[in-house]
């Protein structure tokens, strides 16, 4: 006799509920602050070449911090490393509340707030993302990801004119309004926490399905194995000996990249990740640079960003429909299509209105390629290896990203901004034709094949 299983029913978990209004807040903060800091900078310094040093900072600075974060997020639970970086996100936000209001910002201060703050998110965001494998089945996990789509384009929906309010009005208003959002992560996630315990769910109880679940220090995990053992008390102390000699973090860390990158269906498609990032997100900055420098207020630009934020909130959706119906590659190659055609007509147009048309079109169907991509590789993922893979990921896919305000500052600079969209564009154009000779790509199932199909890449 077939037993059928019913579809996990998402918005009844009240688990799930609880992160994603923390991770809400703490992604609203960082929206509010990714949209103050390039223009703040402009305002400051009048330079879109430092501008672009600040920007290129903060992400370099991102970058590196989420290789230690990866490591954290799978030696110890999850969830109360969200309320650690929530509390740490209230003390950095309201220091910069603090320098705004003694009118003290300047490019040094700016780009310290801006490193500080993306370090935070590097060691402490990587738990947040990878704790939802701890809270939502594989079966839903698709669903949840396209949730998410939704979530961040209503956050850039609201960000922009909010980013863009708050900034006409003084820069410390940026910062009281990220404090606050840090204050509700961190309520939620403490929530979370209780939940988890009054659930039974204890990271010290490495054997229920979704629990926290640490994995000890210098733990040989097999990828293909389930959820790992747990360590002897003399396998503690000498893991411990082994950081203390300062090799064990390094080791975990090796271990998740060489696990991601002997991946055919993941690692190989990081390189194309790498490069579309890069041209698109180049010229997004180089637009909102190019913009502030012809005299256009903060509220407009901030206008900008809301009516593509409302295009992707149309993409998402939408995504729950397309994801569980049409394959994740062909999902994948024709969103990056998509955005690689919308560069090259971006490169044409210089008027607000039209900027909108032609940046909302690009990215319709940028939802379903997000909730398509990162629902499988959350599949895919062993739980023991989540964090450090996340991190991995992060930086493989992320790692040329602090090259884009770079490109768009000196850029306008250097080349004008027909020339820089053109670089931009390019880069995207290179993007598309790599993922269309791309065979473990173009081979990525509908959700519901999604764990069937990553098992195939097990190693025995």
């Amino acid at each position: 006799m077939t037993t059928v299983t019913a579809p996990h029913r998402l918005w009844q978990n009240a688990r799930y509920l609880t992160w994603l209004v923390s991770d809400t807040s703490k992604g609203l903060a960082a929206a509010l602050f990714a949209f103050a800091i390039p223009l703040l900078a402009l305002i400051v310094t009048n330079d879109p070449a430092q501008a672009g040093i600040i920007g290129g900072a903060g992400m370099a600075a991102r970058l590196v911090f989420t290789l230690a974060g990866g490591v954290i997020a799978d030696r110890h639970p999850r969830i109360v490393l969200m309320l650690i970086g929530a509390l740490a996100g209230i003390l950095l936000s309201g220091a910069f509340t603090v320098l705004a209001l003694l009118d003290a910002l300047t490019f040094g201060t700016l780009l310290a707030a801006n490193i500080l703050l993306a370090a935070r998110g590097g060691l402490f965001d990587v738990a947040g993302e990878s704790a939802i494998k701890e809270i939502v089945p594989d079966d839903a996990m698709g669903r949840a990801q396209a949730a998410n789509q939704g979530r961040d384009a209503a956050l850039q929906l609201a960000g922009g004119p909010l980013g863009g309010l708050l900034l006409g009005a003084g820069g410390w208003l940026v910062g009281v309004a990220m404090t606050l959002c840090h204050g509700i992560a961190a309520a939620t996630a403490w929530m979370l926490h209780r939940q988890a315990r009054r659930a039974g769910i204890h990271p010290e109880n490495p054997d229920h399905p979704l629990g926290d679940r640490p994995v000890a220090a210098g733990l040989a995990v097999d990828p293909s194995d389930g959820l790992g053992l747990p360590p002897t008390e003399t396998d503690a102390e000498t893991d411990a000996e082994t950081d203390a000699g300062g090799t064990s973090a390094w080791a975990e860390l090796r271990e998740g990249f060489g696990w991601l990158l002997s991946r055919p269906d993941l690692g190989g498609v990081l390189l194309i990740i790498t490069i579309i990032n890069l041209g698109f997100n180049a010229a997004i900055t180089t637009v909102i640079y190019a913009l502030q420098q012809a005299g256009y207020s903060e509220l407009l630009i901030g206008s900008l960003s809301a009516a593509v934020g409302a295009v992707m909130l149309v993409g998402a959706v939408v995504a729950p429909l397309l994801v569980p119906r049409i394959r994740a590659g062909v999902l994948a190659i024709s969103g990056l299509s998509v955005v690689a055609i919308g560069a090259i007509v971006l490169s044409m147009v210089t008027e607000p209105s039209a900027i909108v048309v032609v940046l909302g079109a690009s990215v319709l169907l940028l939802p379903s390629l997000n909730a398509g991509m990162m629902g499988y590789f959350m599949v895919a993922t062993p739980t023991q290896l989540l964090g450090r893979a996340n991190s991995a990921a992060g930086v493989l896919g992320m790692g040329a990203l602090p090259l884009a305000p770079l490109i768009a500052g000196f850029g306008l600079t250097w080349l004008g901004r027909d020339w820089t969209m053109l670089v931009c564009a390019a880069l995207c154009v290179i993007a598309v034709a790599l993922a269309l000779g791309n065979r473990a790509l173009r081979a990525l199932p509908v959700e519901s094949r999604w764990a069937e199909h990553a098992r195939q890449y097990e190693t025995a």
